[in-house]
């Protein structure tokens, strides 16, 4: 049984003190709902602060980015080292650092093998671009993409994949949830293929992209979805508490 997991990208927003006030907004009411995993994914600086706050609470932590190396003359990067005791979990292969950052399919698979290194469990995420979509290119995007980031990785125990089509993150046009599960089997069909059966059916696959309180049981519903990567939502304390509310019952029902 795979456990829903429900994770916050807060991407470039909050300073400390905005992320201290919206924790501490949800953490009563997020503590107590049961049978899905919380993670909340602020930006860096804000990190070591909210860790003291959610402490012996069952609400945990991920950071937005990483890289390979843990130490060295990298000017502004953050080592897996620095992170591994600050939080728990951490975004790798965002559509925007593909995208505005130029990160490859052998990078994020670098970064993928050094969270693992060090106890990180990596948020792996691919998705395609609209143009992509269009041209009925879906399969062959993810799929490479998933070869290349997965390529030296031998073993998938504490990887997510969190499957975000381009054109949906920050648009308002998420994919429907028939959509998202059809494009989400042919990526745990994929993994059966690169590993083997048993580690496609026990590996999380999430669905991202302009999900809201709203439309977020669309998608947990569907069989082959293992909960979401919120954006612009998880900065509203109302309905990202909505989204785990709904994530839970669903969940239940199963």
């Amino acid at each position: 049984m795979r456990v829903p997991l429900i994770a916050g990208n807060w991407k470039m927003n909050t300073t400390v003190g905005e992320a201290i006030k919206l924790v501490k907004e949800m953490l009563p009411r997020l503590d107590e709902i049961d049978g899905v995993e919380k993670v909340l994914c602020p930006p860096f600086v804000s990190l070591a602060a909210l860790k003291e706050l959610i402490k012996g609470s069952s609400i945990k932590l991920g950071a937005q980015n990483l890289y390979f190396e843990e130490k060295g003359a990298y000017t502004g990067e953050i080592s897996p080292l620095m992170l591994a005791n600050l939080c728990e979990f951490v975004i790798i292969g965002h559509s925007e650092r593909r995208q505005y950052f130029g990160e490859s399919g052998e990078l994020i698979g670098k970064k993928v093998l050094a969270a693992l290194k060090v106890g990180l469990k990596p948020i792996l995420c691919i998705g395609e671009r609209l143009e992509e979509n269009e041209a009925g290119r879906t399969e062959e995007v993810v799929t490479e993409q998933l070869r290349s980031s997965l390529a030296e990785v031998k073993k998938l125990d504490g990887l997510t994949i969190a499957y975000e089509p381009v054109w949906a993150i920050g648009t308002g046009k998420a994919a429907t949830g028939g959509q998202a599960n059809e494009t989400i089997s042919l990526i745990r069909h994929f993994i059966s293929q690169l590993y083997n059966r048993s580690v496609a059916q026990s590996l999380r696959i999430l669905y991202g992209g302009s999900v809201t309180a709203s439309n977020s049981s669309e998608f947990i519903k569907q069989p082959g979805i293992d909960g979401a990567l919120v954006g612009g939502a998880s900065l509203d304390a109302k309905q990202f508490l909505s989204i785990v509310k709904q994530t839970s019952e669903i969940s239940q029902t199963r």
